[in-house]
């Protein structure tokens, strides 16, 4: 590989890709030499006539950009002036022994590829592609790019965000802004200031992109910027020499290794801040680690002798149900709310009811955030700012009771990072409350849906979100200590946080398997009319295929942005299922896709996905694949997947003849279903 350009004639020799990986015409993205005069070369990878990747500084023996790229031996990439106005990037073949072959994709990705003989394979070594942050200019101006933090995008200190609400849900394009102005500012604007400007430094940074170069010594360069109002930002490398920006700082990543050291200009006052932050957080530190070790002890004197134990008022009423007789659901509700009974309460931390009525502004309707068939759900806010999300149970719900018993005994022995969590529980009297994590940007219908929205979850966020359901499923299903059915997955039941991470919430329809029990039978169907698989709906039979079923349901809804129950327009029409099976056939993919979300950069991932949710969807539950091999395919881009055979439900009427009632045909969730069999004399 040799990418050139020639200084006084500008002609360059490119790297260029082809339009796809079976059409070998010119496709949009290109790679090429940039260089900025004395001695700054930067290999760019466009997307037409836009950047898309950059090396970051050559230094002579390596791309200062690159985190990999540590040392030169391990590439063998030779730069330079050849002396006769030519500048070049090639690759140097370091032995005999080893071959590698650079390729530009059509997804704009630039791959080292070499032959492993142990596996008789060409195999890809590096490819620029390493992480999201990678993509150029992700967070915008002033800002940093941490693939390993959360969020990804941080502005940098003395740095604000422009826009705060859309930088919230991780529209982090706006970029930020200066918090406190320069001293050069002030004094152009005849303010009086007598502290001058100084520098933060930032280490192992992948610095912005045109920059100016000079030759000089690292003191003189930061001499020449503190004195030239215009200068924002300075670095030096002695393979490079001096760096200075003086417009926005674009396209920073912050690395774990490698880079450079950056110096940003901010005013006086941001140094003063960062030196008191320091002293208030070493002595915050040591008075609130007191405060924990005082409170903890008066805490456990108050309750090792009075160890409360919630009572559940509704097993006399169970076990009366069982000696009647009934289905393995009923006995297994005397089960959980018999394990309730035997859960101590602080495990939970136990709220007053006068302080959520407080906190919900005395359940004011302007509070409430949902109503499901455990009783309405409101948004709180304690004494200590938290915000909080209390369910409360409807007086009038016998179902509801035993939806909250079986929540608690559920949810309080789950942690992950994908399921909602618990913060606590009220029960006093006749009323029974539980307190979740308020999340803050609600459900994840509320923007797949809503035609005003679905535009804020881009196709990486929508395969974040895929993922992170994935594992969450897959906590449910094998990792955690019990062996739980979600039985209600659907996209109203998926919240995300502030950060847009997905968190399976809903646990009252959940069953408990036991460490021998890999399915079950129930006569009482529960779930959401289009979610549910066929061998549940219409048998009663539930295992782990069954949520991988709503989980296939949901992905396609995710990709599509419709509702699976979107096509119902007249008694024949086609189910979402259908509607995606007969555009795969005809391998009329694009028909399926969101338009708010394509990039042709990005078709073969969401063809994957695509593909994914119509084997969760087949209508045998032995064919389905389990949540494991499900997340297995969603990280290989490479291993080949299994066709799909025909999904279940492909027509409406095929759903309506599954007996739901016709008031459940709008995605609730059904609580109480009975299924008869009719057998002849």
């Amino acid at each position: 590989m040799k990418l050139s350009i020639n200084k006084r004639t500008s002609k360059s020799v490119n790297l260029e890709a082809w339009k796809s990986p079976s059409d070998p015409s010119v496709g949009n993205f290109y790679s090429s030499i940039f260089e900025r005069p004395p001695n700054i070369i930067e290999v760019f990878i466009w997307n037409g006539s836009r950047p898309y990747w950059r090396s970051g500084p050559w230094n002579g023996e390596v791309f200062t950009g690159i985190q990999s790229m540590i040392d030169s031996y391990f590439f063998g990439f030779r730069g330079g002036d050849d002396g006769e106005g030519n500048i070049y990037i090639y690759y140097a073949v370091q032995n005999d022994d080893e071959f590698f072959i650079y390729n530009l994709n059509s997804k704009g990705e630039l791959e080292e590829t070499g032959w492993d003989d142990e596996k008789k394979e060409v195999q890809v070594l590096w490819t620029s592609r390493e992480s999201k942050c990678d993509v150029y200019d992700l967070c915008g101006a002033f800002a940093s790019c941490n693939s390993l933090s959360s969020p990804t995008c941080s502005c940098l200190r003395g740095f604000e965000p422009r826009n705060i609400e859309q930088w919230n849900i991780h529209n982090w394009t706006g970029g930020c802004v200066r918090r406190t102005p320069l001293q050069c500012e002030r004094v152009n604007n005849k303010t009086t200031s007598t502290k001058e400007d100084g520098f933060l430094k930032l280490q192992m940074i992948k610095v912005p992109d045109f920059a100016e170069g000079l030759t000089v010594t690292s003191d003189i360069c930061r001499s020449l910027c503190l004195e030239n109002c215009s200068c924002l930002a300075y670095s030096h490398d002695d393979g490079i020499g001096c760096m200075s920006w003086t417009g926005n700082l674009r396209d920073i990543q912050q690395f774990q290794r490698g880079g450079l050291d950056l110096y940003v200009r901010v005013a006086n006052g941001e140094l003063d801040r960062g030196r008191n932050k320091t002293i208030i957080i070493i002595g915050t530190t040591i008075i609130g680690t007191l405060m924990i070790v005082i409170c903890a002890y008066i805490f456990w004197r108050r309750t090792s002798n009075h160890p409360d134990i919630i009572q559940s008022s509704s097993r006399k009423k169970s076990n009366k149900a069982s000696n009647k007789g009934g289905s393995p659901e009923d006995y297994a509700s005397d089960n959980v709310i018999g394990e309730m009974s035997q859960i101590k309460l602080q495990e939970l931390l136990k709220f007053d009811f006068e302080k959520l009525a407080t906190a919900t502004n005395n359940f004011h309707f302007s509070n409430k955030l949902g109503q499901g068939g455990f009783g309405p759900v409101y948004k709180g806010k304690l004494q200590d700012g938290r915000e909080i999300a209390v369910k409360r149970l409807s007086r009038a719900s016998g179902q509801g009771l035993q939806e909250f018993m079986n929540e608690v005994v559920v949810i309080c022995k789950l942690q992950h990072r994908n399921l909602v969590r618990l913060v606590g529980c009220c029960i006093e009297g006749d009323e029974k409350m539980l307190m979740y994590e308020y999340m803050l940007n609600r459900s994840l219908d509320a923007f797949i849906f809503d035609p005003s929205k679905n535009k804020l979850l881009d196709w990486r966020t929508r395969y974040n979100i895929i993922e992170g359901i994935a594992r969450g499923l897959l906590y449910l299903h094998r990792d955690s200590r019990l062996r739980i059915i979600h039985r209600d997955l659907k996209a109203s039941n998926v919240l995300l946080d502030e950060e847009l991470n997905p968190k399976i919430s809903e646990f009252g329809m959940a069953r408990i398997f036991g460490g021998g029990e890999d399915q079950a039978n129930t006569s009482r169907i529960v779930g959401t009319y289009g979610y549910m698989s066929p061998e549940y709906a219409m048998q009663g039979l539930f295992s782990e295929k069954s949520d991988v079923f709503s989980f296939g349901v949901l992905i396609l809804e995710i990709v599509t942005g419709r509702r699976n129950s979107s096509f119902y327009e007249n008694e024949h029409a086609l189910s979402l299922l259908g509607y995606v099976w007969i555009q795969w056939r005809e391998d009329n993919i694009l028909s399926l896709i969101d338009q708010g979300i394509y990039d042709p950069s990005h078709h073969n991932y969401i063809s994957r996905c695509i593909h994914i949710g119509l084997l969760c969807a087949q209508e045998l539950a032995k064919d389905r694949p389990a949540m494991a091999a499900v997340i297995s395919m969603l990280n290989s881009e490479t291993a080949s997947l299994p066709p799909p055979s025909k999904p279940a439900f492909i027509l409406r009427e095929s759903m309506l003849n599954s007996k739901f009632p016709e008031e459940c045909q709008n995605g609730c969730s059904i609580n109480n279903v009975s299924i008869t069999d009719v057998c002849g004399r």
